[in-house]
């Protein structure tokens, strides 16, 4: 398998986490999106939306990283990222879609992207554009968690699921843009617990081989 993907990508990072959970083995194709390479024919011949990550097996192309850990899911039986029962599972896809659908979109490069070069909005705007989104979803996640007896080492039990292939990025992202996370002690707890995990760990963009050498 083949992983076309950039390593600050959140959904990327979310894709590399799931893989590895799955002891899969792929080789890393870097897409540099800050060179805007996604948006060059060759990708784009490979994804027209110009948009990683993209996992290529033998005989299919996956796009969009919440159908490829459904699919990985799907196809790779071992070490399940999705509890058993129907009301679990729905608990699950319900976190992953909070943070994937209603946090992540209002950070992305891209819309980031328009709002400087388009807009022409500041920096400093930038920063408090991104803060107001992710503080609003990550205080709505922080309830949930916080009310959920389910809720263990991982957003749900004590076993990864896609909830926490999810979250892990989301709050690296969130200390990239200087949010304060003190308020959310579940969501701190459980960042922390992830990234002790060699899974999380060797997914994290800093370890990845297009990222710059700080």
């Amino acid at each position: 398998m083949k992983l076309f993907n950039y390593f600050r990508s959140s959904t990327s990072y979310r894709t590399r986490i799931a893989m590895n959970l799955k002891g899969l083995v792929y080789d890393y194709i870097a897409v540099d999106l800050a060179q805007d390479k996604q948006l060059e024919t060759a990708f784009k011949a490979i994804n027209p939306q110009g948009l990683v990550p993209v996992l290529q097996t033998d005989d299919l192309l996956l796009y969009q990283s919440p159908a490829i850990l459904e699919w990985l899911e799907e196809t790779y039986t071992q070490n399940p990222l999705l509890p058993k029962d129907a009301a679990g599972r729905m608990q699950i896809r319900a976190l992953s879609a909070m943070i994937g659908c209603d946090i992540h979109p209002l950070n992305n490069r891209r819309i980031l992207q328009y709002l400087r070069n388009e807009l022409t909005v500041d920096e400093d705007e930038v920063m408090v554009w991104c803060q107001h989104w992710m503080t609003e979803g990550f205080t709505a996640l922080e309830k949930l968690l916080a009310e959920d007896k389910s809720s263990g080492k991982f957003c749900y039990g004590d076993s990864p699921t896609f909830a926490d292939c999810y979250l892990i990025p989301q709050v690296s992202s969130a200390r990239r843009f200087k949010v304060d996370l003190t308020p959310y002690p579940n969501i701190f707890a459980i960042d922390e617990h992830c990234r002790s995990l060699k899974a999380f760990d060797d997914a994290d963009p800093v370890k990845q081989p297009d990222a710059p050498n700080l």
